[in-house]
């Protein structure tokens, strides 16, 4: 029984500690958000399903920077039609660490952060509608480390886009789930070295 209690509590120190190791400097994280809900602050609610692949190189401990594609579908709950959407641009992330953000972390084996990103996007809607230009956003998250390298992430983000087309401004608050995979620099190379 002592074996068991004693080998529960290395577990979770492992776990603990496994967040600190893998948003370090000279790390790589890559990722999607796979599905989100969006809360249409001029179009009124709706689903979305999209992919949102995102990779990010770590510049600096629990600084990571990088690019992103956005590519999605989604429908409006009061029977609009339906709408694509699409961008591309560099994203920011910005790891909180423990006791940074007022309360100590929910889950020990997780961290909070913030993450923005700015680019090129549009959104094309059945009708004709569309928009054109600046894609932007930014938002709160949490990533819960499922095992040394993998996290389940859930991101809640204000998104907008402004630019060109029958909308000068769409924008809209959205909740993302998704997960991101962490590889220590030497990791990374070794698979970029298999690609080839």
């Amino acid at each position: 029984m002592k074996k068991l209690i004693f080998t529960g509590i290395l577990a979770i120190a492992g776990l603990a500690t496994t967040a600190n190791a893998q948003i370090q400097k000279g790390n790589w994280m890559v990722g999607s958000s796979l599905l989100s809900s969006n809360f249409g602050l001029n179009t009124g609610g709706g689903y979305s399903i999209g992919i949102q692949p995102k990779g990010a190189y770590f510049i600096e401990d629990n600084l990571a920077v990088g690019g992103y594609v956005d590519l999605g579908i989604s429908k409006v709950t009061n029977g609009s039609p339906t709408e694509f959407t699409y961008g591309v641009g560099g994203l920011g992330r910005y790891y909180l660490s423990p006791g940074e953000s007022g309360v100590d972390n929910l889950l020990n084996h997780g961290r909070w952060f913030f993450e923005g990103n700015i680019g090129i996007g549009g959104r094309n809607v059945e009708n004709g509608n569309s928009t054109t230009g600046l894609d932007f956003g930014v938002g709160p998250g949490y990533s819960y480390f499922i095992t040394p390298n993998i996290g389940l992430e859930g991101l809640v983000k204000y998104r907008g886009q402004s630019g060109f087309g029958n909308e000068g401004l769409n924008s809209n608050i959205t909740f993302n789930v998704g997960f991101s995979i962490f590889l220590p620099s030497s990791k990374a190379k070794a698979i970029a070295n298999e690609v080839r």
